[in-house]
């Protein structure tokens, strides 16, 4: 089965809509500006931001002034009705699957000091998960009754999103998939990505020698997905992708590109095409001097001397995070169509450790475009977009699979057991739930006799909640100065899919699920859909979370059952043989 783009939807920092943004891209016109909307401290560091406030965007979008609503809501809901325009759902099977890390932090760091006083505002913090304002998404958009998922792999999100919803339609799980990314610029990342310094003081230039890091951007894009038996796509096919994990760092690239290489690769099997078939790669290229250089690495690997030509739009746009996947697949398609290489605005010197991208906007006729998505933890994914319909690989067999494993603790008294697997030395260094974590899941492949699965799926509501509310805390009391880096890149909700991988060297499938209650029966959909499609034989689902003693006290003053202070389950899928 090829799967159709019917539609496209998007708002970024050099544009809202397809013709602004198209319009932009052949002019090389960066939307990278001084900060205007972002209420931070530091008002030195330049970003993409959507040039719109959040009362414009609700005035664009039918909201009232008053209303207190998400900016990654907004942004996502405004891409979502460009990518609904023509297409008709009624009667239809219809699912959003979106992507995105930051979700609804830009209220809760705006409420975040005032809850324990004020009741009225405790909504928004319930309202925290990611999958809550995917459904509030879909509801400003005008889209009711359908399937909403949620995906944080940081800044791979987006294109993971892209990827789930692909494999949903081939499952027969949907007629119709909206799938893409939505992200705000928040202050929580702003200062969480200035602790890891690496963020440019002057608009970034990705593999550029001058490089010093990137600029945070925003925005939101959405394709609308169909199987191309159910009519003819307006906007091109996706022909091939991949997700896989580097297994090397937390942020930190591996030198090899390992992870790139083979999501790449994969991506290339699928679709059946060779490299050099590929006529331009949207990189990811953040313009940091790490990731740069293993992806440079990366693409030297797979296409050898004849790397077609590449360049990274985050030079344009910002690097938009969790969106980032969408906004790019969306800027490929856009160039496809015009026959345009984007250019890579700002590059001025040849670094000998990076290739050379396309720096001045190239007339070319696009047939087949690779588009890079790469975020913390090692999660690297790669998607293949053709002008027209192409025969690819899909394996079609039908396998059954079953449980052969599945551990759960409740309780922080259960951890005295991970000494079996993990040093002292080295547990020290993790939080609660990370412990948990680790322990089920070494102790579910263990009993099932596994040293390595195939593939890691995470489901958590909240994530590193611990470290999230600590950061938080720090910013709110301390001011946006001296934040700790540790905590920020251990706040992510795919952290702890990510350590696992790390440590198990294990660079397959790697996705993390976040939406809500529901964030276990999708990562469980998605595992039984892998073994089935012969795409692994063994995967390792995890279900984790954890409660503050903060976050059980806000539940308790909404008359809510308080979530568990604690709980990780792990559970070892195997194909039936």
């Amino acid at each position: 089965m090829n799967i159709g783009i019917n539609n496209i939807g998007i708002a970024s920092a050099i544009g809202i809509g397809t013709d602004e943004t198209l319009q932009n891209l052949k002019d090389g016109r960066s939307g990278i500006a001084a900060m205007q909307y972002l209420k931070s401290e530091h008002r030195e560091l330049p970003v993409g931001e959507v040039k719109l406030s959040n009362d414009e965007l609700k005035m664009r979008l039918g909201l009232p002034a008053d209303r207190i609503v998400s900016r990654t809501t907004l942004l996502g809901a405004v891409a979502l009705k460009e990518a609904l325009h023509g297409i008709d759902i009624a009667g239809k099977r219809v699912a959003l699957v979106s992507g995105t890390t930051v979700g609804g932090m830009d209220v809760t760091e705006d409420v975040f000091s005032k809850i324990k006083e004020d009741d009225s505002l405790l909504q928004y913090i319930k309202r925290h998960d990611c999958g809550s304002q995917t459904e509030e998404m879909a509801e400003v958009a005008g889209l009711h009754g359908i399937e909403t998922c949620t995906i944080s792999t940081a800044c791979s999100a987006a294109l993971n999103a892209i990827i789930t919803g692909c494999e949903m339609l081939k499952a027969g799980e949907a007629d119709i998939v909206i799938a893409g990314g939505t992200e705000a610029l928040s202050r929580f990342h702003l200062n969480g990505f200035n602790s890891l310094m690496i963020l440019d003081h002057e608009p970034c230039r990705p593999f550029c020698k001058t490089r010093r890091g990137l600029n945070l951007g925003e925005g939101a894009a959405f394709l609308v997905l169909k199987p191309t038996s159910a009519g003819v796509p307006t906007w091109g096919c996706i022909a091939g992708y991949a997700n896989r994990c580097d297994a090397y760092h937390q942020t930190a690239s591996s030198p090899d590109g390992e992870g790139a290489f083979l999501a790449m690769g994969s991506a290339l099997q699928m679709a059946a095409l060779t490299p050099a078939d590929i006529d331009y790669v949207n990189a990811h290229g953040t313009g940091t001097p790490d990731n740069d250089k293993s992806e440079s690495t990366a693409l030297q690997r797979l296409f050898g001397e004849n790397i077609p030509p590449v360049s990274s739009t985050k030079s344009l746009t910002g690097h938009t995070t969790s969106a980032s996947g969408a906004i790019e697949t969306v800027i490929s398609i856009l160039a496809m169509r015009e026959g345009i290489i984007p250019q890579n605005v700002g590059w001025q010197e040849q670094d000998e450790d990076c290739i050379t991208p396309s720096t001045v906007a190239t007339k070319k006729e696009l047939h087949t475009v690779m588009c890079n998505s790469f975020g913390f933890g090692g999660n690297d994914s790669s998607l293949i977009i053709t002008d027209g319909v192409k025969e690819n690989h899909c394996n079609a067999t039908i396998n059954n699979c079953g449980i052969v494993a599945d551990v759960t603790i409740d309780n922080a008294a259960q951890l005295n057991e991970l000494s079996e697997y993990v040093s002292p030395r080295e547990t020290r260094r993790m939080g609660c739930l990370l412990k948990a974590a680790t322990l089920t899941s070494l102790k579910a492949l263990k009993l099932a006799g596994i040293d390595k699965p195939d593939a890691v799926i995470t489901a958590t509501a909240y994530g590193m909640l611990e470290n999230s509310e600590r950061f938080l805390t720090d910013m709110t009391e301390n001011g946006e100065q001296t934040l700790s880096p540790t905590l920020f890149m251990q706040s992510t909700h795919n952290t702890i899919g990510s350590a696992i991988a790390i440590r198990l060297k294990c660079h397959g499938y790697n996705i993390t699920y976040t939406q809500g209650s529901e964030s276990l029966e999708w990562a469980l959909r998605d595992a039984r859909r892998l073994i089935a499609m012969g795409k692994a034989e063994t995967v390792l689902v995890g279900m984790h979370d954890e409660a503050t003693p903060l976050f059980r006290s806000l539940f308790q003053r909404m008359n809510l059952p308080e979530p568990p202070a604690l709980f990780s389950r792990a559970i070892i899928l195997k194909r039936e043989v």
